[in-house]
């Protein structure tokens, strides 16, 4: 299938390592042009020489960042056909963990992240009369996770907002879609995955295969295989696809 992504100018953020470097990487091989940032100047001037594209360091949770960022990709391509809102996520804990800095910064690095970048690319999207804007959020949304109460919070705001957005813009062409990944073999999940080995007092391979063993595909996915997801929601291919939360999770999630 022709995705139709051919020359499409792509904004992808988070995209040094993990899952957004995997979907920058899908959309390379589908033919899209790309800018890529991160908050680590070094890792994503690595980012963007292995792949060849644009590349601009932002940090997801200062709003200066964010506008520098859009305005120099315009500048550079001279327009903006799709964005892949990603910021990593907060930290683990429970509700006595955090105190209000705490709270602030998860809200200015998750849910203040993606209003930013919205709101610095819908002036391009309106006049072009089309875009594509994918959030990734987290399975949290849909089954608040016990260990992961700011991420349960502030994605689920991510998810109205995207929502509400994407009946609003409609008509202006714009599609905004959600993508969830499930347990993805990523740097995040080794690290998620030794928060629960200490609280259960094994061995983190014990967690990972107990973990596993709950999927029903019986494994955690490929970054790529949830990139995939990603450049078909950005795409042509998906012209009629908005307002929706795609999982990509090997069936772990029990609820429709």
């Amino acid at each position: 299938m022709d995705l139709g992504l051919k020359d499409k100018v792509i904004l992808v953020a988070g995209a040094s390592k993990g899952l957004g470097y995997a979907i920058a990487s899908q959309l390379l091989e589908e033919g899209a042009r790309l800018s890529i940032s991160s908050s680590n100047a070094e890792r994503i001037a690595e980012a963007a020489d292995s792949l060849n594209c644009f590349g601009w360091r932002c940090d997801a949770s200062d709003a200066g960042d964010i506008e520098e960022w859009v305005s120099q990709s315009l500048a550079h391509f001279g327009r903006i056909d799709g964005l892949v809102i990603n910021a990593g996520g907060p930290p683990p804990g429970t509700f006595d963990d955090f105190d209000d800095a705490q709270w602030q910064q998860a809200f200015d690095l998750t849910l203040m992240s993606a209003v930013r970048m919205i709101r610095a690319v819908l002036p391009t999207m309106r006049k072009q009369q089309s875009g594509s804007i994918v959030a990734m959020t987290s399975l949290s949304v849909k089954e608040p996770i016990d260990f992961l109460l700011l991420s349960n919070v502030m994605r689920s705001g991510v998810t109205s907002l995207v929502k509400t957005l994407s009946r609003a813009e409609a008509g202006n062409g714009i599609r905004f879609n959600c993508l969830v990944p499930g347990l993805i073999a990523t740097d995040r999940m080794k690290n998620l995955d030794k928060v629960q080995a200490e609280a259960n007092q094994r061995s983190v391979e014990e967690q990972h295969a107990a973990t596993a063993s709950q999927i029903p595909l019986g494994r955690y996915g490929e970054p790529a295989e949830f990139a995939r997801a990603a450049a078909f929601l950005l795409s042509d291919a998906a012209s009629y696809t908005t307002g929706s939360t795609v999982t990509v999770d090997g069936g772990s999630r029990r609820s429709v």
